[in-house]
């Protein structure tokens, strides 16, 4: 028989985390696009977590995002001010202050970030014109990622949470914000990660894992094809501090990783 689930973090409801959480007020909306993989099959998805830590937050599955209604009506609300998390040579350096909060005006910011695989956030922004021509962002990551379970492609990315920990943290530097609990994001990507880790450790578990997870130290590096495309992408000026990236798995890629930039997520 199935365990009953917690349909606000889809965890089972004996290690629902909704209890510990703290939903953030914040000026800034967060939108995260997330892939239909992501959201069907990610049971460890860092960005249902983010979601349910900001106050103003929500969730959209997709991949074309250009005929979604609440989408567009955010992405043309006059009132609003809409970008796109995601690292390239345009997109605005949050960390150096590209953003002020006079620039602002009345306008509230709204951050739409994407959710998915490398490869499922390249298709997501392909087939969405209207989120490539939205102004872009991104910030310099005060860290490395954190992420033990997965492994991300490349240096510079982040699962979706680190990348809204790390936006977080730019935006309240330069005044665009105030991050409230700036450990609670991470606090919640340890504990998620130490129970896995757990679990793939216990050989009297049932599960989909058999074999406990290897150290980031002792894992190959990620080659071959893709690998050089993500290499290319993130490539900067000397002058220039490497962008950070996300999808989620999200500026990073997401979910994978986040273009959350798209990460892991």
């Amino acid at each position: 028989m199935s365990r009953e689930t917690c349909y606000r973090c889809f965890w089972p409801k004996p290690l629902c985390w909704c209890p510990s959480i703290t939903p953030m007020e914040t000026r800034t909306r967060f939108v995260f696009l997330m892939h239909p993989k992501e959201f069907k099959q990610e049971k460890a998805a860092t960005g249902r977590l983010t979601h349910l830590c900001l106050k103003h937050s929500e969730i959209h599955m997709g991949v074309s995002f250009d005929e979604h209604e609440e989408v567009q009506a955010l992405i043309h609300d006059p009132c609003n001010l809409a970008v796109l998390l995601y690292p390239g040579e345009h997109a605005r350096n949050l960390s150096n202050g590209d953003l002020r909060a006079d620039e602002l005006g009345r306008s509230t910011l709204v951050v739409f970030l994407l959710d998915a695989t490398w490869a499922c956030a390249r298709k997501m922004l392909r087939l969405s014109p209207s989120l490539q021509s939205l102004p872009r962002i991104m910030f310099t990551p005060s860290a490395p990622s954190r992420y033990v379970i997965k492994q991300q492609p490349q240096d510079g990315c982040l699962s979706t949470l680190e990348a809204t920990h790390e936006l977080l943290l730019a935006m309240d530097h330069s005044g665009l914000d105030h991050y409230e609990l700036p450990e609670q994001l991470l606090g919640l990507f340890a504990r998620m990660q130490d129970f896995q880790i757990k679990c793939a450790s216990d050989p009297a578990r049932a599960g989909y894992r058999r074999h406990a997870y290897s150290m980031p130290a002792q894992r190959a590096a990620p080659h071959g094809r893709s690998g050089d495309r993500r290499s290319r992408f993130f490539r900067t000026s000397e002058n220039q501090p490497k962008p950070s990236s996300s999808t989620s798995n999200t500026s990073v890629e997401p979910g994978g990783i986040a273009p959350g930039y798209p990460a892991a997520p």
